[in-house]
């Protein structure tokens, strides 16, 4: 099968080159390498008796795969194959598998297995698990022609989202997104704030929309068109890091992966109010911004900060019943699978609005 491997831990810049810092040997398979990811052939994964084959139809690109690449994620494994945002048909399953049959879309989200015993566990918080593994990361994830996942970790995709393309970024971005906003104690009513607007919050903004209609929804990023964007799928008002939003924000919700729009938001947080920060790591490019903070102006008044860690099955089921109902349909961009490096690099310099994806079958 097709398949792209990451094979170390690259430093990328925004004008499509890499500096390499390390590099892992992939064995037998490597037949190019074009920047971090390598493409490669490899055999078809073999399903285990409770597992699935799925056979990927797409596979949106998320910001993590970068923390993965540069290294702020240290590599549990390597090579992998990277991807978690994984949508597709199952194409076989394992002699004791119940949930699933050939021929279902099914997708994978960043949740790939836990230990299932630990009070995290049973109490639904597996994404706190210690044993917590990740697709794509502790185990080979979408950037493939086929991947295999326990059929308890994968997701039934709803039979309303024909285009799995489109259906990919649910699998992360969404389900993450959709975790952001509970964790964020949003309701209706209460006015929420969008910090960084690419995969994750446009998508967050739909599903505000759809079930908060009677609240004020601001979209804080320094692209231009992201903020056109925002306009565009109904929110009340887009402006740049640095701008007061025109209330004050009781839910906000920070995508982005540099420090300064942190301090900017609490200061918009209303008393009372939480900042969730919705990513696994934080660049340090601009960490000197934290000096700025002031107690008494960004944290005082019982103003809360919380991040999100990993997702659970639980929210996945809950997001794709959502995003069914409220006809969610995320803006993406196609890319072919041998063009994965091209997509992590136009990602990284933030040239596109939405989510990228790879079409692969």
């Amino acid at each position: 099968m097709r398949a792209m491997l990451l094979t170390r831990i690259s430093l990328l810049d925004d004008g499509g080159k890499d500096t390499c810092r390390d590099r892992v040997s992939t064995g037998v398979y490597v037949t190019t390498i074009t920047g971090p990811l390598v493409f490669n052939d490899l055999p078809v994964p073999q399903p285990g008796s409770e597992d699935i084959l799925i056979k990927v139809s797409a596979c949106g690109i998320c910001h993590t795969e970068l923390d993965q690449i540069e290294g702020r994620i240290a590599p549990p494994k390597l090579p992998v194959v990277p991807g978690h945002q994984v949508a597709g048909v199952v194409a076989q399953t394992g002699r004791n598998v119940t949930k699933f049959k050939k021929g279902d879309m099914a997708g994978a989200t960043w949740f790939f297995s836990s230990c299932g015993k630990c009070r995290f566990c049973i109490n639904g918080q597996e994404n706190l698990c210690d044993e917590f593994k990740a697709t794509g990361c502790h185990a080979d994830g979408g950037y493939a022609e086929y991947m295999v996942i326990s059929e308890n970790s994968a997701c039934m995709i709803p039979p309303s989202f024909k285009d799995l393309c489109s259906a990919a970024p649910l699998m992360c971005a969404g389900v993450v997104g959709w975790r952001s906003v509970k964790l964020a104690g949003m309701e209706n009513g209460k006015t929420l704030g969008l910090y960084g607007f690419g995969s994750a919050n446009h998508i967050v903004l739909q599903t505000a929309n759809w079930l908060y209609p009677d609240s004020k929804k601001f979209v804080i990023t320094r692209n231009p068109e992201e903020r056109k964007l925002a306009i565009r799928l109904g929110a009340d008002w887009a402006g740049d890091i640095e701008d007061a939003t025109p209330r004050k924000l009781d839910c906000i919700i920070d995508t982005t992966p540099v420090w300064k729009p942190v301090i900017f938001a609490l200061g918009n947080l209303q008393k009372g109010g939480r900042l969730v920060m919705n990513l696994i790591r934080k660049e340090e490019k601009d960490k000197q911004y934290l000096q700025d903070l002031d107690y008494a102006k960004h944290l005082w008044l019982e103003k809360e900060v919380k991040s999100v860690a990993n997702v659970t099955s639980r929210d996945a089921e809950e997001f794709l019943e959502i995003a069914a109902k409220a006809k969610i349909r995320p803006h993406i961009r196609i890319f072919s699978l041998e063009e994965a490096n091209a997509a992590l690099y136009e990602l990284k310099s933030g040239k596109f609005a939405g989510s990228k994806v790879l079409h692969i079958n």
